[in-house]
């Protein structure tokens, strides 16, 4: 019988530690990022996390792979695509698809899913932003480091993906975001929020 209330599978999320841990043998770059990234810089749990993602870069993408190994690694697809499995297996040593921007992980196919990944593209040393390639940014500026030694991406970059869908959690992420960020962040997501979507209504809140 199909999971309705699962039906890609369920989740049963790690926490940034544990994720820190898995990728503390990687020398390539990597961030907490969703949900979590905006609570490690404020430095609380503002709210339940459903999942947990990690951003990656692209041209990393095989080295991230190799880490783990036997796992169940999918890829999900870009539309159009089957909805009730929305993903193709990812293996060892396989290059993705540039369409491919977000993978599922977890241990083995009947386990819950651990973190998902997000790639982001670049060109030399500028992160290219998938909303608008008009959006750059270097590659050391991605992210911070909590004193705990977790890195994650930097608040104004997550914000500006989570502006796409207004969903009550990422208003409620901004809100309680926005007071901790400074003039040079406030303004940087106000000039890229400006770019991609000029009419958007937290724009009047970042003056």
């Amino acid at each position: 019988m199909a999971n309705t209330l699962y039906p890609l599978g369920r989740w049963q999320p790690w926490n940034p530690h544990e994720v820190a841990a898995f990728f503390a043998a990687l020398q390539t770059p990597w961030w907490i990022a969703g949900g979590w990234a905006l609570d490690l810089f404020i430095g609380r749990q503002t709210r339940a996390h459903d999942d947990i993602d990690v951003q990656i870069l692209r041209r990393d993408h095989h080295a991230v792979r190799s880490l783990f190994q036997s796992w169940d690694v999918q890829a999900a697809l870009p539309p159009p695509r089957d909805e009730n499995w929305p993903f193709r297996p990812w293996h060892i040593n396989e290059e993705l698809d540039l369409a491919v921007h977000d993978i599922w992980c977890r241990p083995t196919s009947t386990q819950p899913w651990a973190l998902q990944l997000m790639i982001a593209d670049t060109h030399d040393d500028l992160y290219i932003c998938r909303r608008s390639s008009a959006i750059v940014r270097s590659v050391a500026t991605l992210g911070r480091i909590t004193t705990e030694g977790i890195p994650y991406l930097a608040p104004e970059i997550q914000l500006l993906y989570k502006a796409k869908g207004l969903r009550p959690k990422d208003e409620d992420d901004f809100t309680q975001t926005l007071p901790f960020l400074n003039q040079e962040r406030r303004c940087w997501l106000k000039d890229a929020l400006s770019l991609i979507s000029p009419h958007h209504p937290w724009l009047s809140r970042l003056e």
